[in-house]
């Protein structure tokens, strides 16, 4: 599914915002969302932008292609438990806690091999973006559910030797 017209905007708002940042290195998930979101800002000298599947959303399996509403009156789920039952592994032929993080683990410790001390964007999902926070907050995935997560929003986080900082969390540059 691509962006909305406002998905497109917000791309272009969030691109205006980052362009003031000094980024070192921009990483994105393959998904076509994520792809539309990023292409405002790879316009105009950014850095090239690299590809890890690794950073796709989670498989919601039988989920998938249903709202959150039509999720809880087709499989008995109320929307809000939804990290709770990917961490259980109770999403009908979806993947389970341990395999998204298996998944999305591997791609956020290279990143920050590969950039330490440095900038960089990561263009993913709001689940990608839980179980980074999960990984690096060492939370329960299903704890992230606490955190607003917006489309288009700007998560940073400040990696320093004893302490994981969240800087910003859900900031959306193109709210009124």
């Amino acid at each position: 599914m691509g962006l909305s017209a406002r998905g497109h905007e917000q791309a272009k708002i969030l691109a205006d915002y980052l362009r003031g940042k000094k980024i070192a290195a921009i990483y994105s998930s393959p998904m076509k969302r994520v792809q539309q979101t990023v292409a405002p800002l790879l316009k105009n000298g950014a850095p090239a932008q690299i590809i890890l599947p690794g950073l796709r959303e989670v498989d919601f399996g039988d989920w998938t292609g249903f709202t959150w509403k039509e999720v809880g009156g087709k499989f008995g789920v109320h929307p809000y438990d939804w990290l709770h039952e990917i961490e259980l592994g109770a999403v009908p032929n979806g993947e389970n806690g341990i395999q998204f993080r298996a998944r999305v683990e591997p791609c956020l410790f290279k990143i920050i091999r590969r950039h330490q001390g440095k900038t960089v964007a990561i263009f993913c999902h709001g689940g990608v973006i839980r179980m980074m926070l999960s990984i690096l907050l060492d939370l329960p995935l299903p704890k992230t559910n606490a955190f607003g997560i917006e489309y288009t929003s700007v998560t940073q986080v400040a990696l320093h030797p004893y302490l994981t900082e969240i800087e910003l969390l859900n900031f959306t540059p193109w709210r009124d």
